[in-house]
């Protein structure tokens, strides 16, 4: 469900008219996790690491209400929840597009993600449709080979667009722990620097086992 943003009671109702304007609205930044105990917690789960950090991401993202909120045919709507179009690989090393829906508990989550990553990899194509096109989505993209510090988007500025876009790295060890590069990007209509953080700090809580990670794990 989603409910309409007031403009002229809005906060952000100036942030919002000015960055529109912009023919790149979007913002991003790049900063690292710490993501030691989620790999560990992921392994004694026997699930994917990929969807145990794309399950606390995904939570993460819920948490932040800029994060829920689109533009849509120039009105601005906030969504009680949203969920993840994943870009996910093929063993011909082309990709698809997914729709991986949120769910409250792990075991939920990795099942149906599993099922639609199989569902990708069975077919061809982008897989660019209604579903995996719907706007309460994050675009959310994995990127193990290359350990980033910085990331751009392809994006055709004719097509409205204000999904938040979130990319994983490359893990890489440092000082005993093990870190996950972390890019963020958002329209800057409808999140700044500081929602980004509040972003970056749940998904950190999650990672670490914090409430998320105490539902995750039943």
């Amino acid at each position: 469900m989603k409910h309409r943003v007031d403009l002229t009671t809005w906060n952000r109702r100036e942030h919002f008219a000015f960055f529109s304007t912009f023919d790149e609205p979007f913002f991003g930044l790049v900063a690292p996790v710490d993501c030691t105990q989620a790999r560990a917690e992921a392994r004694r789960l026997g699930v994917s690491f990929f969807l145990y950090y794309l399950y606390h991401s995904l939570q993460a993202a819920n948490q932040v209400p800029e994060f829920r909120t689109r533009i849509e045919n120039g009105e601005v709507y906030q969504y009680d929840q949203i969920h993840a179009s994943a870009t996910i690989g093929r063993a011909d090393h082309t990709f698809g597009f997914s729709f991986i829906e949120l769910h409250d508990a792990l075991p939920d989550f990795v099942a149906a993600a599993t099922a639609e990553i199989a569902a990708v990899q069975a077919s061809t194509g982008l897989r660019l449709n209604d579903t995996t096109g719907r706007p309460d989505v994050v675009h959310c993209s994995a990127i193990p080979w290359v350990r980033f510090s910085g990331l751009t988007h392809a994006r055709s500025f004719r097509h409205p667009d204000s999904c938040p876009k979130i990319s994983y790295g490359q893990t890489y060890e440092e000082n005993g722990r093990l870190w996950l590069p972390v890019a963020v990007n958002v329209h800057h209509g409808l999140a700044d620097g500081y929602h980004v953080g509040q972003f970056l700090a749940a998904f950190q809580q999650g990672l670490n086992g914090g409430v998320e990670g105490r539902k995750a794990g039943g």
